[in-house]
């Protein structure tokens, strides 16, 4: 069964090991069952490695699912150069990844599970069902048929001498590996386990960790109770945005969604530019989200069909009939104009085009769709291997790099989980055969 399923996968991966009598020698330890767990330890079985996976959470690939409630956009399909800058300050850690399994190798691989692809108008890349639930089983299956074993209910609780603890329903036991891989996520979605409870234990081997910040986060805006009552939960479509970050390029406007909550603003827009405007939350207490609440008509002509005169309809009416705001749009010029730039056509045309939004701090990690913060690159080698502990391989969201959405985050986890299982049979290769 294991060298049927090397045959098919092999090839598609261009793996480098074939299976062997010395490699079969071996156990390695996962520590993790998300995405980029569950790669490096198809990477490892695939070339005949024994391989067992523990996970606190009762079942695998639980953070996974939830990213395919609303549509599974697991890649995406713009050009690589545009693909790699998305990772910003560690595009020159991730590319390296990319280069070696990137996304053309990521759909060919869910191809390879039998599950057929499309790419959206946006460049975004799914299942043709956009499910989760399908490409999960398929993968599980495939990876107990390489003879991967599951331990779930079972949490990490670091080491004891060489062999992990493992704590589960039957206590705390003593694993022994002669590799591990972590990938036990970031400090996001705490109930699907990426609660960074590894963190200390870690920290007692001397390993430093970069603080953990919310990332594809909304962040607190302060609305009067009367836009909170009225406006909460609704959605701002068709609009565009921008922060005032001209070297990170953020001075653009970005196009898309946004959703209001009782204290905030939550949505795909403004977790497309959180990395830069937490940063500026952080060093000035403050930053300004700019809105345009109509992208298909310039200043100039808004504020000519504004001029118009109103008749008597009113000041709400005449908004929706010239300009087409109205509804949370109309809330929002009121929220933040004045008397003056709301009977001023000059004015109030200038406020539609950039309406002003002042972000006061990032909501937390627990509302956060991922995480910035983790393992440093310069304390791991170039395949994931903890430079202060040889053997032990990270991969996943628990390194210190972070991407928006679009399929950014899940393509490094899955390569950087492909690079970290390669790295751990390149390791095993260079060790003396293991005694039984």
């Amino acid at each position: 069964m294991i060298a049927k399923n090397f045959q098919l996968t092999a090839e598609l991966l261009g793996y480098r090991f074939a299976v062997n009598d010395r490699l079969t020698q071996y156990t390695v330890a996962v520590v993790g069952a998300g995405p980029a767990g569950l790669m490096a330890a198809e990477v490892m079985a695939t070339a005949g490695v024994s391989v067992a996976v523990f996970d606190a959470m009762p079942s695998a690939g639980r953070k996974l699912l939830r990213a395919g409630i609303g549509g599974l956009n697991f890649t995406h399909a713009e050009a690589p150069a545009a693909f790699v800058s998305r990772y910003a300050e560690r595009s020159a850690e991730i590319k390296p990844m990319l280069d070696v399994f990137g996304p053309s190798q990521l759909v060919d691989w869910v191809h390879g599970l039998g599950i057929e692809t499309f790419v959206g108008s946006s460049r975004r890349v799914f299942p043709i069902d956009k499910k989760a639930a399908p490409l999960l089983r398929a993968w599980l299956k495939r990876l107990k048929g390489l003879g991967v074993q599951f331990h779930m209910r079972s949490r990490w609780l670091g080491w004891e001498n060489d062999s992990l603890l493992i704590e589960s329903s039957e206590g705390v036991r003593s694993v022994h590996a002669h590799a591990t891989v972590l990938a036990m996520g970031g400090a996001s979605w705490p109930e699907l386990g990426s609660d960074a409870r590894w963190v200390p234990f870690l920290g007692a081997q001397g390993i430093a960790i970069s603080p953990f910040r919310p990332s594809n986060c909304g962040f607190q805006v302060g609305w009067s109770e009367h836009f909170k009552e009225r406006f909460a939960r609704q959605p701002i479509k068709s609009v565009r945005a921008r922060l005032n970050a001209a070297a990170q390029g953020m001075d653009k406007w970005h196009s898309g969604e946004l959703m209001v909550t009782e204290d905030g603003l939550e949505g795909g827009l403004v977790y497309a530019l959180s990395a830069i405007a937490r940063e500026q939350v952080a060093q000035k207490g403050r930053t300004t989200l700019w809105l345009d609440l109509n992208p298909g008509r310039s200043e100039v002509q808004l504020a000519e069909r504004l001029a118009q005169p109103q008749g008597k309809s009113s000041l709400a009416k005449h908004l929706k009939n010239k300009a087409g705001i109205d509804g949370v749009k109309a809330g929002l010029l009121r929220e933040f104009g004045d008397s003056n730039s709301m009977s001023d056509p000059v004015q109030l045309a200038r406020l539609i085009k950039h309406l002003p939004v002042l972000l006061r701090a990032p909501f937390g990690l627990d509302r956060a769709i991922s995480s910035a913060g983790g393992l440093r690159f310069e304390d791991l080698s170039k395949d994931l291997m903890l430079n202060a502990h040889r053997g032990v391989f990270c991969a996943g969201e628990m390194l210190d790099w972070e991407a928006p959405t679009g399929g950014y985050l899940l393509t490094a986890c899955m390569a950087s989980g492909y690079i970290a299982g390669n790295g751990v049979l390149t390791y095993l290769s260079s060790q003396h055969a293991p005694t039984r």
